[in-house]
């Protein structure tokens, strides 16, 4: 009962915005009309699976909803499996079973000292034969140190995985000039964890002549608890990830989760459709934002600056700011921020993102990530800057007495 009063205050909260929920790269929340689409699902009552009218009327609606998540991404439906999540998507395509067509097994994988973990630590490819490409300061990729690598592997098969974007920074990695670095070694497939771009930037799988894609539908809007791995024509799983069934042309067996999938669908859409404006609304929050922190804070760093970020993601720290301290001072005040990735939830651990890009773990220690969404309006950025100036002059008053 507890858990259900706190959800019925926590809805008032959030209908009289006496909260702003600035944590949208952790979760975004659904929409209306995603929810509204999910609960029109609900009252299907076939299996897609299933060759009866209530079965084919499941099928069509499942069909649609990945049409939707392909055009999102610059793929076709029929190149998108459905999952339970970006992390199981990366985990399938990490798994050491991705294949093109005629190539040997991947003997090697390559990915960025700024992957999520579900790269990072949800590969299964045996020790010795992983490596980390360093970034610059700026949270980019080496690419001179990729086509090092690549050089020295030359007759290998090697996978390389590089997000689209990073979820604590925001940092949009130069996707096309890894793809053209892959297809110049011979035998490198690429894939990528798009999971925070999806919905954020445009996405071109085609263009990009990426291998592999994965996404998770929460990031833009969907519900939790379903994602896609998207695979060019001639790239599969030697062997599903999920096997039992035929389900998703026998790459992910399991009955689909049909509504959670309708409200991807339906989320895929809205964002899509609304991706040119919405991206120069949100980076005129996020700048807004910015600037409010280091008029605030003017010894701030803000993370990724110097290169191209996602429009509604600031990372930023200030030295001797303690970031748990500063989380809860600022929920405190009525704004969910973040200090980082929310996949190590309950616990504040040294980002291996800032250490990759050679921040300091004492002013790691205080990065704080700002990310907007949908829902997010000038008030909240308002809210969170009030409540800002509270910890900054803390902060500063605390620094003046110990001099």
């Amino acid at each position: 009962m507890q858990g259900f009063r706190a959800l019925k205050e926590m809805k008032r909260s959030v209908m009289d915005r006496t909260r702003a929920y600035l944590d949208h790269n952790a979760t975004a929340p659904v929409r209306p009309d995603v929810a509204a689409a999910v609960g029109r699902a609900l009252s299907l009552p076939g299996n897609p699976s299933s060759i009866h009218a209530e079965g084919r009327a499941a099928r069509a609606v499942l069909e649609a909803a990945r049409a939707e998540v392909a055009s999102l991404v610059g793929a076709r439906p029929a190149q998108v499996v459905f999952t339970s999540g970006g992390t199981e998507a990366a985990n399938a395509v990490l798994s050491g079973a991705l294949r093109r067509r005629g190539w040997p097994a991947p003997t090697r994988l390559l990915f960025s000292a700024s992957e999520h973990p579900c790269v990072a630590a949800g590969h299964r490819f045996a020790e010795g034969t992983v490596e980390t490409i360093p970034v610059d300061g700026s949270g980019l990729l080496d690419l001179a140190a990729l086509d090092t690598r690549l050089a020295a592997l030359s007759g290998e098969t090697v996978l390389i995985s590089v997000h689209a974007a990073n979820n604590e920074t925001g940092v949009i990695q130069p996707l096309a000039e890894i793809v053209a670095l892959a297809r110049a070694h011979g035998r490198a497939l690429v894939h990528s964890d798009a999971v925070q771009a999806a919905g954020k930037i445009p996405l071109d799988f085609a263009g990009l002549r990426l291998d592999a894609m994965t996404l998770s539908g929460h990031k833009f809007a969907a519900p939790k608890g379903v994602g896609a791995l998207v695979l060019a024509d001639d790239v599969s799983l030697e062997t599903a990830f999920v096997r039992g069934g035929g389900q998703e042309k026998r790459q992910r067996c399991g009955t689909e989760s049909l509504p959670s999938l309708v409200g991807m669908g339906e989320a895929a859409r809205i964002a899509r459709e609304s991706l040119g404006p919405e991206a120069e609304r949100l980076t005129a929050l996020r700048d807004r934002a910015e600037a409010g922190v280091l008029a605030l804070a003017p010894d701030a760093v803000v993370f990724g600056a110097g290169a191209p970020r996602l429009p509604n993601t600031l990372s930023f720290a200030v030295p001797g700011l303690d970031a748990p301290a500063a989380l809860i001072a600022l929920d405190l005040a009525g704004v969910a921020v973040s200090s980082g990735s929310a996949c190590s939830s309950g616990k504040v651990a040294r980002s291996a993102t800032l250490a990759a890009m050679g921040v300091s773990p004492a002013l790691a220690g205080g990065a704080l990530r700002v990310s907007m969404g949908w829902n997010t309006v000038e008030e909240d950025v308002s809210r969170f800057l009030h409540a800002f100036e509270r910890v900054a002059t803390s902060l500063y008053e605390r620094r003046g007495r110990a001099a």
